[in-house]
């Protein structure tokens, strides 16, 4: 299966085991969840899975394990680094892994003005010939990726899409009308994700897909059908769910989640901490009555 930058994309949760492992056992039955629920693509390695607490040995295991059980559905691996050599190593080794993608992040810690930025994004696409997704989230990083950085980042034929995550669903828009169809875009907010679609984003980089596998792509593949009626019952129900992915301990939210669901456990690796008190019941409570009240969903894998 090509790499061709739209449907829906989980951004996996890592799983780790009570000593502080990686839980393969988990990791494989999430995955056959998502491949069984109908997704086009994975992402390793994203902020939701914990890739700034992962060795390069863990992220090696993890790239090798899912494209073994993948079955040609593509493998995309998440760069995010300090340095620009240091991002050039990774994605050395993200080649020899096997990866058909990668999704990059803009530098991380420091924050790089423009001619950094398309500097640092021309460098390692020029170093090689996977294909690109950069992600555009201002609000947890810092750096915005402008219309006039794209702009110039047009030269580099590798780079085909982004993950929108600036919160603004005018940038859909925006991006439309300036580049066309030039480049591919995804959105990177759960809750606005049927907004950006609606818009003409391509594809969908989702969260809770990892607890809800199925209502996530059912919500996608809805709308692009243009059933617009059955895929907003879905998302109304979904939306309590859908927030949790804009918070900053979503780690933990989704893990929880997935935990409820019977696709992962709660498990994180410090600095983060499993969830406790009245913050715990709280999202408890929001995750338990997504869960009793799940709506009935078409068959949408024949759309």
């Amino acid at each position: 299966m090509s790499l061709q930058w739209q449907g829906v994309f989980p951004a996996l949760t890592t799983k780790f085991t009570s000593d502080d492992q990686l839980d393969l056992l988990m990791f494989e039955k999430n995955l056959r969840a998502q491949l069984e629920a109908g997704v086009d693509g994975i992402i390793l390695g994203g902020s939701l899975g914990e890739a700034s607490v992962l060795t390069t040995e863990e992220k090696e295991i993890l790239v090798k394990f899912a494209i073994e059980k993948c079955n040609g559905i593509p493998v995309i691996l998440n760069i995010a680094e300090g340095s620009t050599k240091q991002a050039l190593q990774q994605i050395e080794y993200a080649k020899d892994w096997g990866v058909q993608g990668l999704m990059l992040l803009p530098p991380m810690r420091y924050k790089s003005d423009h001619r950094e930025t398309v500097t640092y994004f021309k460098t390692l696409a020029g170093s090689t010939d996977l294909s690109i997704m950069l992600y555009n989230n201002p609000v947890d990083y810092k750096i915005e990726i402008t219309l006039d950085m794209f702009d110039e980042l047009q030269e580099c034929k590798n780079i085909l899409a982004v993950k929108e995550s600036t919160r603004d669903v005018i940038n859909v828009t925006r991006m439309i009308n300036r580049f066309g169809k030039r480049f591919k875009i995804l959105c990177g907010v759960d809750p606005l994700a049927m907004e950006e679609l609606c818009l003409g984003a391509d594809g969908w980089v989702a969260g809770l897909v990892c607890a809800f596998p199925k209502e996530t792509v059912a919500i996608y593949r809805l709308v692009k059908a243009g059933k617009l009626e059955e895929a907003t019952k879905i998302y109304r129900w979904f939306m309590p769910l859908l927030e949790l992915d804009i918070h900053p301990k979503l780690v933990q939210y989704i893990k929880l989640a997935e935990e409820r669901a019977g696709l992962g456990t709660e498990i994180v690796r410090p600095p983060r901490l499993i969830l406790a008190g009245e913050e715990r019941k709280a999202i408890l409570n929001i995750i338990d009555e997504g869960i009793s009240s799940r709506p009935s969903l078409p068959d949408y894998l024949n759309l």
